[in-house]
Order: C-alpha cells, then structure tokens, then sequence
C-alpha cells in the first residue's frame, strides 16, 4: 500500500486549505454562535468543485475517489467542522443516493446542479421516535395514480431548511418490514412539503439542522429512486459511505485540535521553560498524535475498499468508531493542555471540543457501530 499522498490530493489539501483561511477562519465565531448557515460559502466550494467530489465529469462533478474526498472533508474540518459536516451530508448523502441510484434522467436533471451546489442537497431517514430503528417509521407514501400521498416528519436533517432538494426514505408498506420503505426526490415548494423547528444545538452550530414535514404532499412517481421496497436497503448502502464521510470529519476536528494543542505547548512558558517539556504534556501529545495516525490508516483503509467497489460495512463501521471517539478524546485532551484558556472562546479547541461530540452521535453512535462490527464479525 502506497501511504504517500498523491499529486492531486496534495493539490487539494493546499487548495481547500487556502480557500478555509480566506473565506472560513475568519467568520468561524461569528457563524458559530448566530448559528448562521453560509450559503454563499458553499455556492463558492461548488465552483470550485467541491460540493460534487465523487460525481462524474459527464454529470457536473470532479470525478474523483474516496480518498480525494478524505482529504477534503478532513482540511474544511481541521477550521470548522461545522462547514465539513455540511460538505459530507451534501456530497455522501443526497448527491450519492441520487449517483448510487438514480436512473439516467435522474441523474441528469439533479446531479449537475447538486455537484455546483447550485442546488443544496438533504437526506432524510431519522425520525422523533424511532431514531436507528428506521423500520418503525411513521412517515408514509400512499400510492395515488401517478403520485404518492406523503404524511409524516423527518427531525435531525443537516439542510432541512436552507435544502433544494431532499432524498426521503418513507414507509410505502408494512411497520418493521426492511422491504416496505422506498426514496424519494422531494424539492422545494412542493406543495404540502416544508420546514420545521430548527435545532438549537451544543456545537456543530454553522451546520443547519432541522424538521422536514409532509401533509399531504404529492410527489410524482418519476421522483422515486429505484424500486418500491427498496429504500432501507439503499440506505444502509448510503450509510456506509456516510461512515467514512463521518470518520474524514473526526479526523480533521482531531488533527485541528492536535496542532492547536501542539502549537500553544510550545508557546505557554510555566517555570521558565515551555509546557511541553514536560513529561504530562508531551505524553499527552504522543497519545494524541499516534490515535490520530491509526484512525487515518482506518480511514483510508476503508476509501481504498469503497473505491474498489468491494464490502465497506465492517471497515467503515471501524474506521467511524475509532476516529470519532479519538477526535473526543483528542478534544478533550487539547483543552486540558490549554488550562484555563482551553475553557474559553479565545481559542479553538472550546469549539472543537463543543463540535467533536456529535461525530460519535451521527450516522449511528459508537454502540451502534460495534453492533454493525460484531454482527459481521460473527457472520465470517
């Protein structure tokens, strides 16, 4: 295995590592406690080709791999994870629901405008009650005609207001039944289709996240993805992929706070000498720096299985579980290497702290990713 960067994910590092310095760093606070979603930023990353990572050429996109994706999901969160985890619901979630499995006039009327962010893309599957049991969805598609009757409510959804378009998966058959759910295209200004209470939240603040309601909204038929019954089976494809989105964001709000905790052990002088001469310091950072070189090598690990279209379930549960619990440990471990100051709005690594906890909250938590690995464990 080639462990070196290649030509263009260096390219991208450095692009996306210019771009976060001019248009993100210095709004960080400012879109953090307004909780304020940027749209003009990611109008910006679409031009530049970021908001259609995994897209071909032929439909808008950059036509790039998983591991160009890493890269950028891992850069725009080592400044603000709340603007990478936006990135990753956009590119992992709806826009690769619609490429995995839309048909080719699917495809053609929504990838082009998602893939320059023309378009800001939602992907809903979480509902009030029923959380990681998406078989005791209430939202229901009655089938009318040429059209389906939708009712119900999807809560937690990154995009939920500010979204042109929304993948849904709803129930089109029986409760519990893994073959009685179906996707859906929903765009806005559907009749019947609207927004609902935006969550006010611990951290992730810049990432808007809030209710998608249905009353009787009519969706065409040419909206539905791939068959009738299919939808949780193509979500649980979605969410391995999600995984590895989520695993790039936990390692880029790690390394941010790694380089800000090294940075400041550096400069803050205790007994005439800086802080990271001593021993409780620097072997706090030589934990901190190793957990995050073994949840990269996860992560790619995972890219290279995704990319060579081979099972991704068990190595990209791993490399989610392990990355978004080390990014909480490295978090927690950076503010207590700042001290006080750790404490405050001063410094980054309040925010990374604030931000890292939902990594091992979304795209399931870390008992549900052991839960993914052990059934798979015990399967072989």
């Amino acid at each position: 295995m080639n462990f070196d960067y290649n030509e263009t994910q260096l390219m991208i590092a450095q692009s996306i590592k210019d771009f976060a310095e001019k248009n993100i760093r210095p709004n960080i606070m400012e879109w953090d406690e307004a909780q304020i979603f940027p749209i003009s930023l990611f109008k910006k990353l679409g031009e530049m080709g970021f908001m259609g990572v995994l897209v071909p050429e032929e439909f808008g996109g950059s036509g790039l791999g998983y591991h160009e994706y890493i890269t950028v999901i891992e850069e725009i969160s080592k400044v603000d994870p709340s603007i990478g985890l936006s990135v990753a619901a956009h590119n992992s979630l709806c826009t690769n629901h619609i490429l995995t499995f839309g048909n080719e006039e699917q495809k053609k009327k929504w990838l082009p405008k998602l893939a320059t962010a023309e378009y800001i893309g939602a992907w809903g599957l979480t509902e009030h009650n029923t959380g990681s049991d998406a078989g005791g969805m209430n939202t229901t598609a009655v089938k009318d005609g040429d059209h389906w009757i939708v009712n119900g409510a999807k809560n937690f959804i990154t995009h939920g207001i500010s979204g042109d378009v929304a993948v849904v998966i709803v129930r089109t058959g029986e409760k519990g039944d893994s073959k009685g759910m179906t996707a859906f295209v929903f765009e806005k200004g559907m009749s019947g289709f609207s927004s609902g209470k935006k969550e006010n939240k611990l951290g992730m603040r810049a990432s808007e996240t809030a209710e998608l309601v249905f009353d009787n909204c009519r969706v065409p038929d040419a909206n539905r993805l791939g068959e009738v019954g299919q939808g949780f089976v193509q979500a649980m494809k979605i969410l391995d992929g999600g995984r590895i989105s989520i695993g790039a964001l936990s390692l880029g709000i790690a390394k941010g706070a790694y380089e800000a905790a090294l940075k400041y052990s550096k400069e803050r002088y205790q007994f005439g000498q800086p802080i990271s001469n001593f021993q409780g310091i620097s072997f706090k950072l030589a934990d901190m720096a190793t957990e995050i070189e073994a949840s990269e090598l996860l992560l790619h690990k995972a890219a290279f299985l995704k990319q060579q279209h081979k099972a991704v379930t068990t190595s990209g549960a791993m490399a989610k579980m392990y990355a978004s619990e080390v990014c909480v440990k490295v978090a927690n471990d950076a503010v207590q290497i700042h001290g006080g100051y750790g404490y405050t709005k001063d410094f980054p690594v309040e925010k990374f702290y604030r931000d890292s906890k939902l990594c091992t909250i979304g795209e399931g938590t870390t008992e549900i990713q052991k839960l993914v690995i052990s059934r798979n464990l015990l399967k072989e």
